[in-house]
């Protein structure tokens, strides 16, 4: 099983990395506006692809054109370094 980070780890990277992701719940957290909502939901499927090639997946919300994904290990009940990769694949794909 991945190893929870410290809040610490958690804080660096988010202010080194991520800058775009908060924590809510021990669940890193960002929402993506998208010009269009055929353009999110492209986007939903890019991160589908990245996730499932992870086999990490993220819970994704999608409001129109906003777009809210979480990420969390559940098997862990919290953030681990596998969450900070898919959200910094996250942030590529969201440009």
């Amino acid at each position: 099983m991945a190893e929870l980070l410290t809040d610490d780890q958690i804080d660096l990277a988010i202010r080194d990395h991520l800058p775009q992701w908060k924590v809510v719940d021990k669940e890193l957290v960002r929402e993506v506006k998208a010009p269009a909502f055929l353009d999110g939901i492209r986007l939903v499927a890019t991160v589908a692809q990245l996730a499932e090639s992870m086999n990490h997946h993220p819970d994704i919300d999608i409001r129109y054109t906003t777009i809210t994904f979480r990420v969390t290990t559940h098997d862990a009940g919290g953030i681990t370094d596998d969450d900070l990769v898919l959200a910094r694949h996250i942030d590529t794909a969201a440009g």
